[in-house]
């Protein structure tokens, strides 16, 4: 800085007195070479007259934006100076290319997201249809769907109806069309929507009307069009649009209204049919053919319009007739075993166009007993189920309410309710596997101690009292004793190798007494797999293949020893003889268990005769009490008479017969009532009608009733002799 100030102040104070040194020369060092002649020969620099203080400053500016420079150079992203001092320029070109990159992303996500392979799949699953075990028709449901239709195999008027109404720029544009989206906004009329774009739509999105729905849209449908042609984005999209009545896709619209090929169908037609897009169930000719036909004049305007048709050839055109021969006009909604069955069939069934004809296990004379005997069951305005299948867990028969029409919620697989006394049959299984014999006794006294404190029905109570005598009155306080005798977790560990998977807790007394809710379906089950002596049961709607020997060995199976199993039953069997259960005895061996949970808000019975295994519930929905029904009432006469009917016991009706059931007729309606004995009460009082007229049967004592011209006939009948 020395040598600097010196150069300046020396140069500014010769220009400024006119002293020192002569102007433009600076001696800025003192040298020791002498002087020679020679040097004064070398040319000497004229010193200017005045400093370049502008050169100065350009360089020393210079050097501050070299500085600028270097110091955003080492500046750091996350650093905040780093973002402020970046240019619009530079934030232009970087919006660019994020934008560009982002639309990369979300159309080559696609390919995840919106596979092509979806496009090929009907939107709505085909129709199945259910068979009985004998091959009569039980539900039919799903949608209407055939064959894709080729466009190549179309008639030219076929085509051009639909791309008149829907999108006359169809081969022109790349998914999107602009033109059209400006001519829907300024005329109001249409969405702007192109073919590819309606494909998309009801192909991979939801019905939403929202921004980011449309602009998700607008991406696939470049994605689409990126990937197929155009004659295939319109074959898929005809052959899965929606036309009304059920029908999903060209051949079943045109199959349905008009009974014919699509590749034959005439121009008045195709215009119709294009016309029902738009709304299919406002248009629909066989509900709306005024609708319909008005639509089909648009349509028509349209190919005259776009140049398909003459105004001549399209006023020529007659009315199309319309020819439904189809039979799927009177469906039933549904039945409570089809809601049951049909998920688990749709589960091993691939996305196809054809349609499935698949036979269960459903015994139709069964379910048709089934529906007779619960429809008269007398319960008032509380609901009722019933469960039958065999000893390998196939469901023959199943009822989930009074009126599927009025409720189709099924209280057989879909409510959890808790299980009473049914659960007791757990409880003494444990205790038998555990040791204990049917003989040992245990005290039956009321329990004084402990939070929870259980009694016996009708406040009876004994000293001690045997396992099988408190199994068959169902004793509370004996059953809680025994439960904490064996241990709650063996318990549990019980009903899960029987295959219940109702939450249980450990250390609850009251779990004994049936408090962990549970389905019937799940409960009737376990009583299979108890009959079986083969846990656990998994209940099923279609045939299983038999078991191979890979099978049998990696699937864990459990049984009881012969004696606990024998000391079981006889148990259950003396619930029936001499105990709560005695409305179920049958003159065949039977064995069940009644459950009555706490202020009668569940009654229920279930047992096992012959191949069959059966469970019945009986409640209100609303979990209020029930006046006074019991296990051991109306669910055990419901069970005894379904048992009586479905081994024919005592002259049981014999089905109808059917030599050749189509799998393509009508369904059949199982849930008619059929001529049969009543249930009057709860005492066992019934009423049945004949043709040779009404027996009405009061304790057992049959009573014949006649109403003739001579008036009514009230007279004792001849007892039915017993059975061999």
């Amino acid at each position: 800085m020395t040598l600097f100030d010196r150069f300046w102040k020396g140069s500014r104070a010769g220009a400024e007195d006119g002293a020192g040194p002569p102007s433009g020369f600076f001696p800025l060092y003192e040298s020791n070479r002498p002087l020679d002649d020679e040097d004064d020969l070398s040319p000497r620099p004229r010193a200017s007259s005045t400093p370049d203080f502008d050169a100065w400053d350009a360089k020393l500016a210079g050097i501050d934006d070299a500085l600028v420079i270097d110091e955003k150079r080492r500046l750091r992203w996350w650093q905040r100076d780093y973002w402020r001092t970046r240019s619009k320029l530079w934030w232009t070109g970087r919006g660019i290319m994020a934008a560009l990159a982002l639309f990369v992303l979300l159309v080559g996500g696609l390919a995840i997201t919106a596979p092509l392979s979806k496009s090929l799949e009907p939107i709505a699953p085909p129709q199945v249809t259910l068979l009985a075990s004998d091959g009569t028709p039980i539900a039919r449901q799903g949608a209407v769907v055939e064959a894709p239709v080729k466009v190549a195999d179309l008639p030219p008027h076929v085509v051009e109806a639909f791309l008149a109404i829907e999108d006359r720029r169809f081969y022109s544009h790349w998914g999107i069309d602009p033109r059209g989206i400006a001519r829907a906004a300024w005329t109001g009329y249409g969405g702007g929507s192109t073919i590819t774009q309606q494909l998309a739509k009801f192909t991979f999105l939801t019905p939403e009307q929202s921004l980011t729905r449309k602009a998700r849209e607008a991406l696939i449908a470049i994605w689409l069009e990126s990937w197929l042609t155009k004659d295939e984005i319109l074959e898929r999209y005809l052959s899965n649009a929606y036309f009304g009545d059920n029908q999903y896709g060209l051949r079943a619209a045109s199959l349905h209204y008009f009974y014919r090929q699509p590749e034959k169908l005439r121009p008045e037609q195709a215009a119709m049919l294009a016309g029902l897009l738009q709304a299919p169930s406002r248009y629909a000719p066989t509900k709306h053919y005024d609708k319909a036909k008005k639509r089909m004049e648009l349509v028509v305007q349209s190919m005259v319009a776009a140049g398909y048709l003459t105004a001549a050839e399209a006023k020529a055109l007659p009315d199309p007739r319309i020819d439904v021969r189809t039979r799927d006009g009177n469906l039933p909604t549904g039945t409570y075993f089809a809601d049951w069955a049909l998920p688990l069939a749709r589960e091993g069934m691939d996305a196809t166009y054809s349609k499935s004809v698949l036979t269960t296990t459903l015994d139709s004379r069964l379910q048709s007993l089934a529906n007779r005997i619960v429809a008269r069951a007398p319960i008032g305005g509380a609901q009722v189920a019933l469960v039958a299948m065999r000893r390998n867990g196939e469901v023959v028969a199943l009822v989930g309410g009074r009126d599927y029409r009025k409720s189709p919620f099924n209280r057989a697989t879909q409510a959890r309710r808790q299980p009473g006394s049914t659960f007791k049959t757990i409880v003494y299984l444990t205790a038998l596997e555990a040791g204990w014999e049917p003989d040992d006794t245990i005290p039956n006294t009321p329990i004084e101690q402990g939070s929870y404190r259980p009694k016996n029905a009708r406040g009876q109570y004994s000293d001690q009292i045997t396992l099988e005598d408190a199994f068959a009155q169902s004793s509370n306080v004996a059953a809680v004793r025994l439960f904490q005798a064996v241990g709650s977790d063996k318990v549990i560990r019980t009903a899960r190798q029987l295959g219940i998977t109702a939450p249980m807790t450990e250390g609850d007394p009251s779990l004994a007494l049936g408090t962990s809710a549970m389905t019937l379906i799940e409960l009737t089950a376990a009583y299979a797999g108890i009959a079986a002596n083969d846990y656990p049961v998994e209940p099923h709607a279609f045939a299983r293949a038999e078991q191979g020997w890979w099978e049998w060995l990696t699937t864990r199976r459990d049984s009881m020893s012969g004696g606990t199993h024998e000391d079981l039953e006889g148990m259950l069997r003396a619930a029936i003889n001499r105990g709560t259960g005695r409305g179920a005895s049958l003159p065949i061996a039977n064995y069940g268990k009644t459950g009555t949970t706490q202020d009668y808000r569940d009654a229920l019975f279930v047992g096992y005769a012959g191949d069959l295994v059966v469970g019945v519930w009986i409640g209100n929905d609303d979990n209020t009490p029930l006046n006074g029904v019991t296990g051991g009432s109306t669910p055990a006469r419901i069970w005894r008479e379904f048992m009586r009917g479905a081994l024919k016991i005592e002259g049981a009706p014999a089905p109808k017969a059917d030599t050749s059931p189509d799998p393509e007729g009508p369904v059949q309606p199982l849930d008619v009532i059929e001529e049969g004995e009543i249930l009057l009460g709860q005492d066992g009082t019934s009423l049945k009608v004949d043709s040779d007229g009404v027996t009405l049967t009061q304790q057992g004592v049959p009573l014949e009733v006649r109403v003739d011209g001579q008036g009514v006939l009230v007279q004792p009948s001849a007892a039915p002799s017993p059975p061999p």
